[in-house]
C-alpha cells in the first residue's frame, strides 16, 4: 500500500531539503522518526469513565492502542497516589505515522476555528516539534455526539534533524501552516 504523505516527501521535499542545505548525500536529510500523541488526564484518578472514554478517543485518531501512563509517585497537592493513572499516549511510526501526518496536516489542522497556523517557536533545539491541540474534535474521525468532554492533546513530531532550521524546512516543505512571526 502506498502512502501519498510518503511519497511526497520522497518527490517533493528531499530534492527541495537537499537544494536548501547543500546535502552532499541523499541520507543527510532529516527524515520523521516517530510521532508521539499524548494526553494528560487529571481527573482520570478519580473517574475511570473518563479514562475509558479517552482511550477510545485516542485509539481512533491514532489507528492504534494507547498506553496507560501511572503516577511514578504519590503527590499530595495534586491529590494523586502512585500507580494512578494521569494520562496516555501512543508512539506511531511508519506507515501509520505518515498517514497520521496526512490527516493531520491536510484534514485536521484547518478545521481549527480561527485558524491561522501553528507556531514557529515549538521546536525543542534539536529538529522537534511539539503542538498543542485544545479539542479532539478537529479529527474527522471522532463525531460530536460520541465525546462527552472536551479534552486536549499533545503532538510531537520527532525528525532525525540536527537543528531548528532543518526540522522547520522539513515540516514546511510536507505543508504544516506555519504561522508568519509578524501575527504572534
Amino acid at each position: 500500500m502506498s502512502n501519498r504523505f510518503k511519497d511526497s516527501y520522497y518527490s517533493q521535499a528531499v530534492p527541495k531539503l537537499v537544494e536548501q542545505f547543500k546535502y552532499v548525500n541523499v541520507h543527510q536529510v532529516p527524515k520523521f522518526e516517530k510521532v508521539v500523541i499524548n494526553r494528560g488526564l487529571g481527573e482520570a484518578a478519580q473517574n475511570s469513565k473518563s479514562l475509558e472514554a479517552s482511550l477510545v478517543e485516542i485509539a481512533t485518531i491514532a489507528g492504534q492502542k494507547p498506553v496507560v501512563t501511572r503516577a511514578k509517585k504519590a503527590i499530595a497537592g495534586f491529590k494523586v497516589r502512585q500507580g494512578v493513572p494521569v494520562g496516555m499516549m501512543v508512539t506511531l511510526r511508519r506507515e501509520r505515522m505518515y498517514a497520521f501526518l496526512d490527516r493531520l496536516i491536510n484534514f485536521s489542522l484547518p478545521r481549527i476555528r480561527d485558524f491561522r497556523g501553528v507556531s514557529p517557536k515549538s521546536f525543542d533545539g534539536r529538529g522537534n516539534y511539539t503542538l498543542g491541540i485544545r479539542e479532539q474534535l478537529i479529527f474527522p474521525e471522532i463525531s460530536y455526539d460520541s465525546i462527552d468532554q472536551v479534552r486536549g492533546l499533545d503532538i510531537s513530531i520527532i525528525t532525525t534533524a540536527k537543528t531548528d532550521e532543518e526540522g522547520r524546512a522539513l515540516l514546511k516543505a510536507m505543508g504544516m501552516p506555519f504561522r508568519d512571526q509578524k501575527d504572534q
